[in-house]
């Protein structure tokens, strides 16, 4: 059963405040707006760990799903959903659906819209060579800054937002 939350989308000082509240160290960057993997490389000799690239993707179910891989990693989309346990091919989902179910924009697609995820609609996949990292980058539910988390301290989180988190090998 899928549930549509009408307050609005978290922010990342929510999302601070509920790290702390967890306990989780955490780190934060602003800079300019990212949209792209090429355009954050430049800020990785400043921020260390494993850089992420999240898809928000969905079967023909409507079963909704955030991968999260390394940057420069490849995904399959045309088998991915043997691996994820989708029940059918999976495609991109809606920009409508990136925000009522992750309070995000395209663009900012991450982990951590699991805290805007209140009704459970969206399964987080985690690539396994991405948790290979101690420390794990992600936006703080916009593109214009980036949060490094500890890898235990991220399953951590999903887990306290009420997702069971998948790590799964989902690159190529």
């Amino acid at each position: 059963m899928t549930e549509t939350v009408s307050s609005e989308p978290k922010t990342a000082q929510d999302l601070f405040r509920f790290l702390d509240g967890l306990g989780i160290r955490h780190t934060t960057k602003n800079h300019p707006p990212v949209f792209t993997v090429a355009e954050s490389e430049s800020l990785r000799d400043e921020i260390p760990g494993g850089h992420t690239k999240n898809l928000f993707v969905k079967d023909k179910k409507d079963r909704f799903f955030v991968l999260t891989v390394e940057e420069r990693a490849s995904v399959d989309l045309k088998s991915v959903h043997k691996v994820i346990g989708a029940s059918s091919r999976v495609s991109f989902g809606s920009p409508e659906k990136m925000l009522e179910y992750l309070g995000v924009i395209p663009g900012s697609v991450t982990v951590f819209g699991a805290l805007n995820d209140t009704g459970n609609n969206v399964t987080f996949v985690l690539d396994e060579d991405l948790m290979a990292h101690e420390i794990i980058n992600g936006h703080p539910l916009s593109n214009d800054a980036t949060t490094s988390i500890g890898r235990d301290d991220l399953l951590r989180f999903l887990t306290a937002t009420g997702h069971e988190p998948l790590v799964l090998k989902v690159t190529g």
